[in-house]
């Protein structure tokens, strides 16, 4: 029978194959196709047959057609035949689809979508079929009958589509689905079907199924929906990451069902890779991936980065067109989160309405962790993130050409934030990733090279970072380290002082790198530019160090910065170590040469011996020896010789050049630590088994310092020609000679200070030794400040670098102040009964609180110890606080009157440094520093609050006695350094803690009730109000006080109004009320300003929300109802603030000007809200009533006052510059008016911006919003005649006469005219 069809079917007509057919059975025919097809026989053929036997003209024809087409889809979806005979058969099936006539092509698309929904395919093999006969379809122009009504074949089209995706899909089926669709042309709006419905079934498909399917959508996207599609698998895998990060995080057992995390991360990296090159072929999805972008950054950014998103951002740079703008777009971002998140910190109003925000740098920081998964494409993005951000906020270059360095991450500004966070992306890929290591590397070391003139700390301690977490690994790229070395004698001291520390853990790994730096130095050495030769000494310092000797004292008595334990290698061994003492013998072979060159040099080997000495102990008598030598120089050995040392030998003068040969107080100061650390520490460990050789130059040197004690206590200042006869001037050689002679004596006195004070065992007669030296360094100081005429107290200029160390201030002031050991008293009173000494102690420390307060460190020998510089900041800070609260200034003060500042009030400024230094640098330790006030050394466990609040007690207690005495007797100068003690304290406190409360309660208190006529006292009290108060609620009803007050003082610019004086605040009077109490209250109005239009920008930023009036949508319903009441209530409050203060009589100049412009930034504001009801609200609704309130309250409270104010502002300006007589002087007024006056226009503009969108808002919500607001001042340019005629009169009489009476009448008629009555 098939040989039959198939015979007829090639003659040239087809009317016997037709006659035959009809003869046949339906199922005769179809067994005939399933047996043909079944055995691998020429099926295709066959049907070919039956469609050209069955044509559609005929109706018996047309429905054999379509059941012989149903048929074979059935065989086809069947799985039962071969590959090759399924596929002819779809072939010859696709051909005839388009012959259908209209009808039978509904009924086939109509079937072929029942099967879909129904799940009855097996296969899916035929789903090729689906696109060709909704194609057909589609091209029928007549009207076909489809359910119930008649479509055109286009409209029928789109109902079965809508059909397809409203019903349930086939798990196993969905990927070819997808795939069918982009043979189909789609309308953007049935693209728009298709791809809500893909994206809904991403969850159905298992893990490895996702990226195909992915695929298939993103060529999908061509047709259109491109931001559906890329929203929707960015929040798929946004949700997917965040349910497996609650997975892992939640119980272990989970984990066997969970999805492993390896096997997600590949997903996804695949994904990444599908997208981008979905981007490279189509530059519109990347336009649309970068709006999504920008649009995620509107409100909270977190809402749309999350480790997906940023990732597929950073590989999308590696598309040359897009790199630009990606990473500007995520340096803005992550510039933002950082503001955010310090805006949010500081504010109570905003953390109670916005909720908690992932950081963006945990989610960068996440990225880095999974591309280990074989994100090869994300890594390169990560690395140029980094180097982008350090980069760009890296440390800025100030006056000096150094940059502010803090350790708190408290008091880190955004910037820092952002550059710490690209440090930390470039370590953590360094760890993850071994092939971009060598990468990072170079660009570091690049960067340290080029970039000499700024600073780069910042990639400094990145390199250490680097060398610290791997060593070895260096040492595969040690090529780049020696080349860097070859340019140390032309980078600036600090960078190289950072480069050699950095590496120096990668020296004690490797040899060559080791020996490439020696050499090296040695070159700088003896280079001719001073620069390299001080590389060079900072360089050989650093070896010396940290190449131990054996026998040196153990590391943990040495504080090494970099301990040779933090190396991952074997160092300790006995070969290293007697290496390592040739080595460093050679080492201080190269540095005694540097003795005899410039006094630079020598001062730098003299701050570095110290330190040597306490790192590695074995090499004492190699330095001792070296310093016993340079100090015989300048020494002279008979007894009987006045003064001891050769100072003017130490000054050089070549011509009329004058320089300084030898810094003797710095040798001199290196000698006396040496020595006394060698006493104290290595002496008691050798039990009698010291060298005898190295015994004689110890007693050596003390004999010599023992000498040049008693011989400076017998000097007088004619010995050094130093008396009062001297030449000090600064323009001749002589004064500039004495003048380094006198410094150099000073230091000398110091140093022999120190030194007589630790070798005295409290005896009397080494007290007045040092009494006596003190009294040489006295007067000759105040020579010097006499001389050079800089009028400052005594000893001023010196203690900035004083060459006492923190050591001996703690010591010297605990044993002046705190020492009541009976056996001490009597020596003791010998300094105790000198004022000016214990003032001089008290003033160093004062200067060393505030050179840490402003470096974070302090010179002298514990200078790289941070933990014994803490240990002695305890022990001053304990001492001052003993002695401020144990002798009251007010005490002090009623004894003697002496020059200069009181020892109390000099104790209270040295407190407040110093609490300032510990906030900003010392943070982690604030526990241990309290304790340590406390004198409890591991006491139990109170917490900071506690503590803290104890110590705010204790000065609260002292501000109180200040302020109940007479205003005579009030001294401003301690109340400001007292209320700054407690500014610091307070910001220990918790602000959720009842300790807290009572602090700003009590700050409160203190203002309401206390009055006194002193600006800067009220300016610190309030800003401690203010900071307190932004931490606990919003400060708008105390700025609304405030504000009354400041009207009821200074007045109404209404002469003829008077105004009822409040008293919220006795802290305003007369004399604070402006401009000191105006201003602040207007900056803190400007700060709420801010943080409310930064809180609109956030829900403008929301997911679209449409609101209407309070009846229609309950508050409940609406996530945004509490911020914009907030919002609204904050308004309000600062609207009533400003109601008064545009009614003041306010002086001329800064109060009005900032006015002004507060204004102006009110009512910017006040527009911003407006736009963003219109943004959200319902054209048939309205807007919640109490924004009705806050427009009709801008209407009648404030806008008619800001045009009277302008008014008031422009005639008081005209008065001004009309009443001067002179020229110049008329002309510097006129330029004060203009510049007094420049913010009215802005002010004028913003009122109309706000008037112009309430009327847009009026007519959106049907709600008349300006039935509040009064029609505004016409402010056109108008021609008055009889003025003009006026100005030109006086311009005519003005170069002969004196002005005369008449004008100042007519003058005065204008702001008569435009004062307002009430």
């Amino acid at each position: 029978m098939d040989q039959k069809i198939l015979s007829l079917a090639t003659s040239k007509t087809t009317d016997r194959l037709q006659e035959f057919l009809r003869t046949l059975r339906e199922d005769e025919l179809t067994n005939l196709l399933q047996n043909q097809a079944v055995a691998g026989k020429a099926a295709g053929a066959l049907v070919r047959a039956i469609f050209k036997g069955s044509p559609c003209s005929e109706e018996d024809g047309a429905l054999r057609r379509r059941k012989i087409y149903t048929y074979c889809i059935q065989l086809v979806e069947s799985g039962d035949l071969p590959k090759q005979v399924a596929s002819e058969l779809i072939g010859s099936l696709m051909l005839e689809a388009h012959r259908f006539p209209g009808p039978l092509l509904v009924e086939l698309a109509t079937e072929f979508v029942g099967m879909i929904k129904d799940g009855n395919l097996v296969n899916g093999k035929s789903l090729e079929l689906l696109p060709i006969i909704l194609v057909a379809l589609s091209t029928k122009k007549e009207n076909l009958t489809y359910g119930t009504g008649e479509l055109s074949g286009e409209e029928c089209k789109k109902e079965l589509i809508n059909t397809l995706c409203s019903g349930k899909w086939d798990q196993q089926h969905i990927i070819q689905l997808t795939s069918m669709f982009k043979d189909i042309p789609l309308t953007a709006e049935e693209v728009e079907f298709v791809v809500d419905k893909v994206l809904k079934m991403l969850s159905m498909l298992n893990l490895q199924e996702i990226p195909p399917l992915v695929y298939q959508l993103l060529v999908l996207s061509s047709k259109g929906s491109r931001k559906t599609v890329l929203e929707g698998i960015v929040s798929f895998f946004r949700e997917l990451d965040k349910q497996h990060s609650e997975d892992q995080s939640g119980d272990e057992l989970l984990d066997l069902v969970t999805v492993p995390s390896g096997e997600l991360r590949h997903v996804e990296g695949t994904i990444i890779l599908h997208v981008v090159f979905a981007i490279k072929l189509d530059s519109e999805l990347g336009r649309e991936l970068l709006k999504q972008a920008k649009a995620g950054q509107q409100g909270d950014p977190s809402r749309y980065f999350c480790p997906f998103s940023v990732a597929l951002l950073l590989s999308v740079t590696g598309i040359q067109r897009f790199e630009e703008q990606v990473f500007d777009l995520l340096k803005s971002s992550i510039m933002r989160c950082f503001k955010d998140l310090q805006l949010l910190k500081g504010s109570k109003f905003l953390q109670n309405l916005v909720p908690q925000r992932t950081c963006i740098s945990t989610i960068i920081l996440e990225v880095v962790k999974n591309s280990a998964h074989s994100w090869d494409h994300v890594t390169q993005g990560l690395v140029k993130l980094g180097f982008i951000l350090m980069d760009s906020y890296g440390p800025k270059k100030i006056g000096d050409g150094k940059a502010v360095e803090t350790s708190s991450s408290l008091s880190k500004t955004p910037s820092q934030h952002a550059c710490d966070l690209g440090a930390r992306i470039l370590l953590e890929t360094f760890k993850v990733h071994e092939v971009i290591r060598q990468e990072i590397l170079e660009q570091v070391f690049n960067r340290v090279i080029t970039r000499a003139s700024s600073p780069i700390s910042h990639f400094l301690d990145l390199l250490s970072d680097i060398i610290l977490y791997a060593p070895l690994v260096l040492q595969n790229c040690s090529s780049k380290v020696t080349e860097t070395f070859d340019y140390l004698s032309f980078l600036p001291l600090q960078t190289v002082q950072g480069l050699l520390k950095a590496v120096q853990p990668l020296l004690k790994v490797s040899m060559a790198v080791r020996d490439s730096l020696i050499l090296v130095l040695r070159k700088a050495m003896f280079a001719s530019q001073l620069d390299a030769r001080k590389s060079a000494v900072a360089g050989f310092l650093l070896l010396l160090k940290n190449f131990k000797v054996l026998g040196s004292l153990a590391s943990s008595q040495c504080s090494q910065s970099i301990g040779v334990s933090q190396v991952r290698v074997d160092v300790h061994s006995r070969y290293n170590s007697v290496a390592n003492e040739t080595f460093c013998l050679e080492i201080m072979d190269s540095l005694r040469r540097c003795l005899g060159q410039q006094a630079d040099i020598r001062l730098m080997l003299y701050e570095g011996f110290c330190d040597v000495l306490r790192r590695n102990s074995q090499l004492a008598s190699s330095i001792m020896q070296a310093l016993l030598s340079q100090l015989k120089q300048y020494y002279e050995p008979k007894p009987d010789v006045l003064p001891p040392l050769k100072v003017e030998a130490c000054v050089l003068t070549q011509g009329n050049q004058i320089s300084l040969q030898e810094p003797l107080d710095y040798l001199l100061c290196c000698t006396q630590h040496c020595l006394s650390w060698y006493k104290s520490t290595v002496l008691p460990l050798q039990h009698g088994d010291a060298d005898e050789e190295e015994e004689g130059v110890y007693q050596e040197l003390d004999d010599m310092l023992g000498s040049i004690t008693s011989r400076m206590v017998k000097s007088e200042l004619e010995d050094f020609e130093l008396d009062k006869s001297a030449d000090f001037s600064q323009s001749t050689n002589t004064g500039i000679k004495n003048h380094m002679s006198a410094h150099l004596v000073m230091g000398v006195c110091e140093v022999l200070i120190e030194y007589n004070f630790y070798i005295s065992n409290f005896s009397k007669n080494k007290f007045e030794e040092i009494l006596s030296l003190f009294m040489c360094y006295k007067k000759l100081s105040d020579i010097v400040n006499e001389k050079t005429g800089k009028g400052k107290s005594k000893m001023a200029n010196k203690t900035n670098e004083s060459f006492l160390s923190m050591k001996f201030v703690s010591d010297l002031l605990t044993a002046l102040f705190r020492d009541s050991t009976q056996s001490h008293e009597e020596s003791l009173s010998v300094l105790r009964s000198s004022t000016e000494f214990l003032r001089y102690a008290v003033s160093v420390a004062l200067h060393k609180a505030q050179q840490l307060k402003e470096t974070g460190h302090v010179g002298g020998p514990d200078s790289h110890n941070p933990n014994k510089t803490f240990q002695s900041l305890c022990d001053i800070t304990r001492v001052l606080l003993w002695r401020y609260t144990s002798i009251p200034t007010v005490v002090e003060d009623s004894g003697k009157k002496e020059r200069g500042k009181s020892i109390s009030l000099m104790c209270l400024e040295g407190l407040e440094k110093i609490l300032s230094a510990v906030g900003q640098f010392f943070q982690p330790k604030v526990q241990q520093f309290l304790r340590a006030l406390d004198n409890e050394e591991d006491g139990v466990d109170v917490p900071v609050t506690q503590r803290a609040a104890f110590q705010i007690r204790q000065f609260q207690r002292a501000l109180l006695n200040l302020l109940s005495s007479g205003e005579e007797d009030f001294n401003s100068k301690e109340a400001q350094l007292l209320v700054a003690v407690l500014a610091s304290l307070s910001r220990l406190l918790e602000p959720s803690s009842p300790q807290f409360l009572q602090m700003l309660n009590w700050t409160c208190k203190i203002c309401k009730e206390n009055s006194r006529e002193d600006a800067l006292f009220c300016k610190s009290l309030m800003n401690l109000l203010f900071s307190l108060h932004v931490l606990y609620k919003s400060p708008v009803t105390v700025l609304r006080d405030l504000s009354q007050d400041i009207h009821g003082q200074l007045g109404d610019i209404d002469e003829d109004c008077e105004v009822e004086k409040s008293d919220h605040f006795a802290m305003v009077n007369l004399k604070t009320a402006a401009p000191t109490a105006c201003l602040l209250v207007l900056s803190q109005a400007e700060k709420v300003l801010e943080e409310v239009d930064w809180l609109i920008t956030n829900l403008k930023g929301l997911p679209s929300q449409e609101t209407s009036s309070e009846e229609a949508s309950p508050p409940a319903t609406l996530p945004s109802y509490a911020a914009t009441k907030g919002i609204v209530m904050q308004l309000g409050t600062l609207l009533t603030c400003f109601h008064e203060l545009v009614q003041t009589a306010l002086p001329s100049g800064s109060c009005v000007d900032t006015l002004l412009k507060g204004l102006c930034k009110m009512y910017t504001t006040l527009t911003a809200l407006v736009r963003y009801y219109l943004q959200v609200c319902r054209s048939s609704g309205g807007i919640p009533r109490i924004m009705e309130k806050l427009v009709k309250l801008s209407g009648s409270h404030l806008t008619p006052l800001c045009y009277t104010l302008i008014s008031y502002v422009q005639n008081k300006n005209s008065n001004n510059g009309k009443c001067t007589d002179e020229k110049k002087e008329k002309t510097a007024a006129m330029a004060k008016v203009l510049r007094e006056t420049k913010p009215i226009p802005n002010l004028v503009f913003a009122i109309e911006q706000y008037e112009k969108f309430l009327i847009h808002l009026s007519k959106k919500t049907k709600v008349n919003l300006m039935q509040h607001m009064k029609l505004s001042t016409s402010r056109d340019f108008k021609i008055k005649g009889d003025v003009l005629d006026t100005i030109l009169r006086e311009d005519a009489e003005d170069g002969s006469e004196e002005v005369p009476a008449p004008e100042h009448s007519g003058q005065d008629e204008e702001p008569v005219k435009k004062k307002r009555k009430k």
